[in-house]
């Protein structure tokens, strides 16, 4: 398979500033293939997470078991549970060593748009079976380049949404969403 030609982002995509991958992802596209069938979601919002010393960061409490994935290498999925409930897709960033990771928080698919990690995980039947896996490969779960641009003015950027606990850290502009319509 050429990856290059179907647009499957390959890992030096990720291997790059946290804040510059984040805002790029916004108008690609993640992908879900599950044994039933293939659903592609256009991505709207993402929220990104950086080093250790970024209190929201998982990474902040430290390296752990839970943590390790964040340390690298970049491109590979950080699914993990919270509220015992709801899972949460994050894609890797960063050179090794550098724990940092992009939230995928909201996706539009035929029109329809999923807001919220949560929902979106459900929909797209992602769990934490798809934590670690390489989302440069395209098996099961990856990330496409559809050949549509998005401006830097179609791209809002917004204080991160459920870490007011990082004090100061909640209230960094690291959220991008796509403004409809600019």
């Amino acid at each position: 398979m050429d990856r290059q030609k179907q647009g499957i982002l390959p890992q030096s995509y990720f291997n790059r500033p946290t804040l510059v991958v984040a805002r790029s992802l916004v108008g690609k596209y993640l992908i879900r293939e599950n044994g039933k069938g293939t659903i592609a979601g256009k991505i709207i919002e993402v929220e990104a997470y950086i080093g250790a010393e970024d209190k929201a960061c998982h990474a902040s409490k430290g390296r752990t078991a839970r943590t390790e994935v964040l340390f690298g290498p970049p491109g590979m999925a950080y699914v993990y549970l919270i509220y015992g409930m709801y899972d949460m897709l994050n894609v890797v960033t960063e050179r090794l060593e550098v724990p940092a990771a992009v939230l995928v928080r909201a996706i539009e698919v035929d029109g329809r748009l999923i807001d919220g990690p949560g929902k979106l995980c459900r929909a797209l039947e992602i769990d934490r079976s798809l934590h670690r896996l390489d989302l440069t490969q395209g098996q099961s779960l990856w990330f496409e380049d559809r050949g549509s641009r998005v401006s830097r003015k179609q791209v809002g950027t917004f204080p991160r949404i459920g870490v007011d606990y990082a004090g100061a850290w909640a209230k960094k502009p690291w959220r991008f969403r796509l403004i409809q319509g600019a």
